[in-house]
């Protein structure tokens, strides 16, 4: 018996061995598609926000190598509504914006690479100027927003970020001024009307307590009603995707 068993157990190692790395490349798929779904549905949902308001792009492509910037905001000159209706992220989209979305916590490698890109725009900008003779301001220059749910203390660290509540509030951490970039917690923002279409983009009960919230100030709003038919659309397809994977 004993050698019987002596024989079957290699086998027995080799089958848990694949089926552990079946499970976990099953994992790694289902991150990465929840992950394209938030993405998606953050494009959408900023792109809906924004739009009376200014130009916006999204997936652009920067010239750089083949890398795109989630949403890129200009603000019109003679926007159709005032910014002062999307709260916080009306503050935040005054100037030339890039908007990155991230639907789990970012890490330090996701930081680089936003900013990386927020570096290729503004070369590219320099570099029309020089063309054209003529000067840019430091205002005109874009600025970054990292959205986040979370970020450990060690990346704030890292990123030297640090509050100014007295203007902004909990959760918005700036980077030093001379990288125009800012991360905001979304899980750490107050639970205020100014904060609530920046908490749409949060995760599980954040998300949920900040749909309630918006459908119940939508008051038959034409432009709030689409808003929300594109949460719950993104919702749907999430709980499909949850259903896939436990199918």
């Amino acid at each position: 018996m004993r050698r019987g068993l002596a024989v079957l157990n290699p086998y027995i190692s080799f089958n848990q061995k694949y089926q552990n790395q079946d499970e976990q490349d099953e994992s790694r798929n289902y991150n990465l598609m929840t992950r394209f779904i938030h993405d998606q549905f953050a494009k959408q949902y900023l792109t809906e926000l924004l739009t009376p308001y200014g130009q916006v792009e999204t997936s652009k492509d920067i010239t750089a190598e083949v890398r795109q910037i989630d949403v890129l905001f200009i603000p019109s000159p003679q926007p159709a509504q005032s910014l002062e209706t999307l709260g916080l992220l009306g503050r935040m989209s005054t100037n030339y914006d890039i908007f990155e979305p991230f639907r789990n916590p970012v890490s330090k490698s996701e930081i680089r690479s936003c900013m990386g890109k927020l570096f290729d725009v503004r070369a590219d900008l320099e570099r029309q100027a020089k063309r054209n003779d003529t000067r840019i301001d430091e205002t005109e220059l874009p600025q970054l927003w990292i959205f986040t749910p979370t970020a450990s203390a060690e990346i704030l660290e890292n990123c030297n970020g640090t509050l100014d509540e007295t203007i902004w509030g909990k959760g918005i951490y700036f980077v030093p001024k001379l990288f125009k970039t800012v991360i905001v917690m979304i899980h750490q923002l107050p639970s205020t009307p100014e904060t609530l279409f920046l908490r749409v983009l949060g995760k599980g009960k954040v998300q949920r307590q900040a749909v309630e919230e918006l459908e119940a100030v939508a008051n038959n709003s034409p432009f709030l009603a689409d808003i929300i038919q594109l949460v719950h659309n993104h919702e749907v397809i999430g709980n499909v995707s949850t259903t896939i994977r436990r199918d």
